[in-house]
């Protein structure tokens, strides 16, 4: 249900760490997508099992998996730390942890690049004010360098070899998994994660790494579609479609080709949460799915970001559409036959009722405010925090999904009522400081308070579809 959220921040709990920890993983990794779908469509290409095979043009894979994309990563990741310089002192650490192992460290770069940033940040801050005028310049130079040649010696000698010593201990978790069949059930954990918006800790955290390591060796990896593979999401939406009621049933159409196309998998983390028994359909679709790929070997070269089928057939290697397609139907399938069975066998309430239920809630927020112990109501709120609304942000883990589709609907609302105000979406930690408005999904919006605690912060349910863009063009109007 939508709501408004108070100005009281609340505690978040290991949820919202752990949702933090995997945004900052995110961080690292997002910005640098490109430069990852680049290297996997030169590798389906050139390598001696693709499209065109090149012998001159396939040697460009190894050293972009070896050096570039780390070293983007490490600086990435000293960036978001201490911005330029951070990344700098971030990218040169990583070259010494590249230098000290003898596979493509991804892990290495998520430690030693925001590390020794924090490092370089806090070394600034402590000469803060204490340098001679003049020498601003040169102390800010040398001290980069200085510590940055120093921290790279140490990567090289002790951090690379440990790193890569732990890499290659997950790696054969992982085989181990393969080899004995019991890779499928790690969707067990997987779904239910996602559905908590934990799904760029998993994705990026730990799956990415483990999916680059084996595509490097193998060409494809199927590790790319444990968490990203759109059939049980797909297969949830179609049974709202057919099954359900009032609202959900409306919105599920527009939700499908959002999901399925677009690629947003937030889009369907409402669905279920508004029936949490729908999480069996996406674990079951999921188990199945990633069951249906290991039968037939499937794998995909690289990260397909956003998890679209489009994406799927763009990442897909030469010869491996059968077993790619079988996994997303088999998935689809299981979770919709599921997810159809659920909703059968529950209630749900059609339009009427959730007006219902709306008013009830209602009647007991203003019952709880007469005692002092709830949030203001959306009428008691209608007065904006600022004098005057010049931008509204949504915000979202990545920045690129739901909050992209949340945005893109409120912007057509409020250009057709004619409103001198800029509507945008980010990534929760890119909050601009002249947000006047937040919008973000209900479970970040303590994440989102934080980034940025002077500006009035919405909390909603369904990015699709929310009566909240409405309420909020009205009282704007």
């Amino acid at each position: 249900m939508s709501k408004l959220i108070s100005d009281k921040p609340a505690s978040g709990g290991v949820k919202v760490s752990v949702q933090r920890f995997g945004r900052f993983l995110s961080g690292m990794v997002m910005p640098n997508i490109g430069a990852f779908i680049a290297w996997g469509l030169i590798t389906a290409l050139f390598i001696p099992t693709g499209w065109i095979p090149n012998a001159s043009l396939a040697t460009l894979v190894g050293p972009m998996i070896t050096y570039l994309l780390p070293i983007l990563i490490g600086y990435t990741g000293g960036q978001m730390i201490h911005g330029v310089r951070g990344g700098v002192i971030g990218a040169v650490v990583t070259a010494g942890v590249i230098v000290g192992s003898d596979i493509p460290m991804f892990l290495g770069a998520m430690i030693v690049g925001p590390f020794a940033a924090w490092l370089l940040k806090k070394f600034d801050k402590s000469i803060e004010g204490k340098i001679p005028s003049g020498f601003e310049m040169l102390i800010n130079n040398f001290s980069s360098g200085i510590i940055g040649g120093g921290l790279a010696l140490l990567a090289f000698k002790g951090i690379g070899p440990v790193v890569e010593t732990f890499s290659k201990l997950l790696a054969q978790g992982v085989e181990f998994l393969i080899n004995t069949g019991l890779l499928p059930l790690a969707n067990i954990l997987i779904e239910p994660a996602k559905v908590l918006f934990l799904n760029n800790a998993i994705n990026h955290g730990i799956l990415g790494p483990l999916a680059l390591d084996q595509a490097s060796k193998a060409g494809q990896s199927i590790i790319y579609m444990l968490e990203s593979n759109p059939g049980p999401g797909l297969g949830i939406l179609l049974a709202y479609w057919l099954f359900g009621k009032g609202m959900v049933k409306q919105s599920a159409p527009g939700a499908v080709v959002i999901h399925f196309f677009g690629g947003i998998h937030e889009i369907y983390f409402p669905y279920i949460l508004m029936n949490p028994r729908l999480i069996l359909a996406a674990i079951a679709g999921g188990v199945s799915g990633t069951f249906t790929f290991s039968i037939f070997g499937a794998g995909l070269v690289a990260a397909p970001s956003p998890g679209s089928i489009i994406a799927y057939i763009t990442m897909t290697p030469k010869g491996g559409f059968l077993a790619m397609f079988s996994g997303v139907v088999v998935a689809t399938i299981v979770s919709f036959l599921v997810a159809a069975l659920l909703l059968k066998t529950s209630k749900q309430a059609d339009d009427s009722e959730n007006d219902l239920e709306l008013a009830a809630h209602k009647v007991q927020q203003m019952k709880a405010e007469s005692k002092g112990t709830a949030a203001p109501s959306v009428s008691q709120s209608a007065k904006p925090t600022k004098a005057k609304i010049n931008k509204i942000v949504f915000s979202c883990d990545a920045g690129m999904g739901s909050s992209a589709m949340g945005a893109s609907i409120l912007r057509k609302k409020i250009n057709a009522a004619d409103l001198p105000i800029t509507v945008i979406n980010t990534a929760i930690n890119d909050i601009p400081a002249d947000a006047d408005i937040v919008i973000t999904h209900k479970t970040l919006t303590d994440r989102a308070r934080q980034k940025a605690p002077d500006a009035e912060h919405i909390s909603i349910d369904n990015f699709l579809k929310s009566p909240e863009y409405d309420l909020l063009v009205q009282r704007l109007s």
